[in-house]
C-alpha cells in the first residue's frame, strides 16, 4: 500500500487564506482532489491523508464532506478548538466519521513558544486519547522543548511530528534542532513526517545535497518505521512539482530494503492513522 501521508485542499479565498502571499502566487487557486487523484494514480500512490490548513471546524467539515466522495481520501486530519470546555462534544460529533483520524492545530504560528503546554491545551490532548485519535505536531526548531514536554506527559498519544520540525534548510542554521529531534524520537509513539522539505529549501536553486543530509538526521533518529512520506501537495508547487518531490525522496531511499521501503511509502502511515 502507498500513501501520501499529508496534503491539503482547498477553495482559495483571499480573506481567509492570508498566509498565501503574493510570493506564493501560484496557490492563489482552488487545489481539489480532481487535482490531485490523476498525481497520485500515475506515481502508484494509492490514498492520501488530506490535513487542515484552517483552524475551523467548517474545515473539517470540508474535509470529511470529500473524504465522503472521494475513496483516495483514506484519513482526515481536522482542527477542532482543543482548548474549548466542550472539546470531548467536538471530537466524539467528528469521531463518529470513519475517516476522521486525528487533529492538528498550526502552533508554529502561536507567538508563545509554550503554547503546547497550556493547561487548556494539554486538557485537549488528553481528550484525544480518549476519543482513539491521533495529533499532528506543527512547530518550528524553538517551538521543539515545549513539543518534547508534551508528549513526555502522554506516552501512549499517537503524535506524529509535521515537516521533520521545519528546519532552515535554506540558511542551514539548525538551532538546536537535531539534539532536539533526536530527544522528540525518544518518545516512541512518535512518527516523523518526511515532507514540507523543498519549500524550506531555496525554492528556486535547492539540490539534493541540501536536502539529505537532514534525512540523514531523520532517519537516523526515528528508523525506518515510524517515518512517512508526505508530499504537501499544494504546498510544494512553491518550489517543486509533486513528481519532483517525490522522486527526491525515491532517489534518498533507492538503497533502502523492500520491508522498508514499503513501511516509509505507506505502512506507516496506515499503521499510524489506522487506515
Amino acid at each position: 500500500m502507498r500513501i501520501d501521508s499529508h496534503q491539503h485542499f482547498w477553495k482559495y479565498d483571499a480573506d481567509r487564506d492570508q498566509w498565501i502571499t503574493e510570493d506564493m502566487a501560484v496557490l492563489r487557486r482552488d487545489f481539489m482532489p480532481e487535482d490531485l487523484v490523476p498525481l497520485l494514480e500515475r506515481n502508484s500512490i494509492e490514498g492520501c491523508i488530506a490535513v487542515q490548513t484552517d483552524q475551523s471546524e467548517g474545515e473539517t467539515e470540508f474535509l470529511l464532506d470529500l473524504a465522503s466522495r472521494f475513496s483516495a481520501i483514506r484519513g482526515v486530519v481536522g482542527w477542532v478548538n482543543l482548548r474549548s470546555p466542550n472539546v470531548h462534544k467536538s471530537l466524539k460529533k467528528y469521531s463518529e466519521c470513519r475517516k476522521f483520524r486525528g487533529v492538528r492545530h498550526i502552533v508554529q504560528s502561536e507567538p508563545d513558544d509554550r503554547f503546547m503546554v497550556r493547561e487548556d491545551f494539554v486538557n485537549g490532548i488528553a481528550a484525544l486519547q480518549d476519543h482513539g485519535l491521533t495529533y499532528d505536531i506543527l512547530v518550528y526548531p524553538h517551538q521543539l522543548p515545549a513539543a518534547i514536554e508534551l508528549v513526555s506527559r502522554f506516552p501512549s498519544q499517537p503524535f506524529v511530528l509535521d515537516h521533520i520540525a521545519k528546519p532552515s534548510i535554506r540558511t542551514g542554521k539548525q538551532n538546536g534542532w537535531i539534539g532536539q529531534l533526536r530527544e522528540l524520537s525518544q518518545s516512541k509513539d512518535v512518527y516523523c513526517k518526511v515532507s514540507g522539505l523543498v519549500t524550506e529549501a531555496d525554492w528556486q536553486s535547492w539540490t539534493a545535497s541540501d536536502i539529505f543530509p537532514y534525512l540523514d538526521v531523520v532517519f537516523e533518529a526515528f528508523g525506518c518505521d515510524r517515518v512517512m512520506f508526505g508530499s504537501d501537495w499544494p504546498v510544494c508547487l512553491l518550489a517543486g512539482t509533486y513528481d519532483r518531490v517525490l522522486s527526491l525522496v525515491r532517489d534518498y531511499t533507492s538503497g533502502f530494503s523492500h520491508a522498508d521501503l514499503d513501511a516509509f511509502f505507506g505502512l506507516n502511515a496506515a499503521r499510524f492513522y489506522g487506515v
